[in-house]
């Protein structure tokens, strides 16, 4: 329990000031001359003063005004409950992931958990699923492309979200080919609104540019001179002709530009190992904020005041205090 104004503790005292230094308030009232006064105050064993009214209380109900005056200075106080801290992982870098949906991602030559012959597309999807899950602290975006280049997922902290819409990508969803460099390119305006200074870029794909309208070399320069840096990930076939060639240059040529790396993965132990090395080379100094909820109690000293006032005053109704009123002659 901790007090938000406990300056106002400051004031308890202040009854007692007001009792030993401001004179009793004093009103007027009739009087009836009475004689033999001496005698009457001999057989009433009183000490009057002169022309005051003495009201007496009994120490129950002094007890009580001194708990209704200390409850109210509780109150004014604001006492407050810590609740347990609840912490919060800042973002510190924004990832963003470029993964080519295009209709080469559909041949089985990967295999699955299970022993099975998958896709590419679901070998990435089994692989991503890991690695995001300890994406904490990170702001994740995705991209998707094959004729064009898509927001598949803006910058989130939402891991979980970010996992489910991986698992609803389909191969050929952005068109049958691989437009790379238009990729870097979205993502590289998508990057111009973050904030954050640490800006990684994964781009997954299985195939060589074949229908971007901005080369895959220049958009990696224009994201090095913004501070991106380029992981390259080729996951295809190197003796493949034609469309479905994986032009490792290109990607290796992408990924030194901006001072990232390229990664070969051949199946789906390779993928996971970069992956791993990914998140070795892509370290971040983590950073939290912590915050504990107060929840203020100083409504039940004004109720427990509320309740004791409303009872002395029943009490002293019923009771009817003692009181004397006397004047001298």
């Amino acid at each position: 329990m901790i007090l938000a104004h406990p300056w106002f503790l400051l004031v308890f005292p202040l009854p007692l000031l007001v009792r030993y230094c401001v004179p009793p308030h004093r009103t007027p009232t009739t009087s009836l001359r009475v004689p033999l006064f001496d005698l009457v105050v001999d057989a009433s064993h009183e000490q009057p003063t002169r022309g005051a009214a003495v009201f007496r209380r009994n120490v129950g109900q002094r007890i009580c005004y001194a708990m209704v005056w200390c409850l109210l200075v509780l109150a004014l106080a604001r006492p407050q409950k810590l609740e347990p801290p609840i912490t919060r992982d800042l973002p510190t870098r924004d990832l963003m992931l470029a993964i080519d949906l295009s209709a080469s991602m559909e041949t089985k030559d990967f295999q699955g958990q299970n022993g099975q012959a998958i896709t590419r597309l679901n070998a990435v999807q089994e692989v991503l699923d890991e690695f995001l899950q300890r994406r904490k602290g990170d702001r994740v975006g995705m991209i998707v492309f094959g004729s064009g280049a898509f927001v598949q997922i803006p910058f989130t902290q939402d891991v979980e979200v970010c996992r489910e819409l991986v698992q609803q990508t389909d191969v050929g969803m952005a068109g049958p080919k691989t437009a790379m460099g238009d990729a870097i390119g979205l993502a590289i305006n998508v990057f111009q609104r973050s904030e954050l200074d640490d800006q990684v870029l994964i781009v997954l794909t299985d195939g060589n540019d074949t229908g971007s309208r901005v080369p895959p070399g220049e958009a990696a320069k224009i994201a090095h001179d913004n501070g991106i840096v380029i992981h390259a990930i080729g996951i295809g076939d190197p003796e493949a002709v034609g469309e479905e060639a994986m032009d490792e240059e290109g990607l290796q040529s992408v990924a030194a530009e901006t001072g990232g790396r390229y990664f070969y993965a051949q199946d789906r132990e390779e993928l996971e190992s970069v992956y791993t090395e990914l998140d070795s080379i892509s370290e971040r100094k983590a950073e939290s904020i912590s915050y504990r909820p107060k929840t203020d109690r100083y409504h039940f000293c004004l109720a427990s005041a509320f309740v004791l006032s409303i009872g002395n005053s029943l009490v002293g109704v019923i009771l009817g205090g003692r009181a004397s009123r006397i004047r001298r002659r």
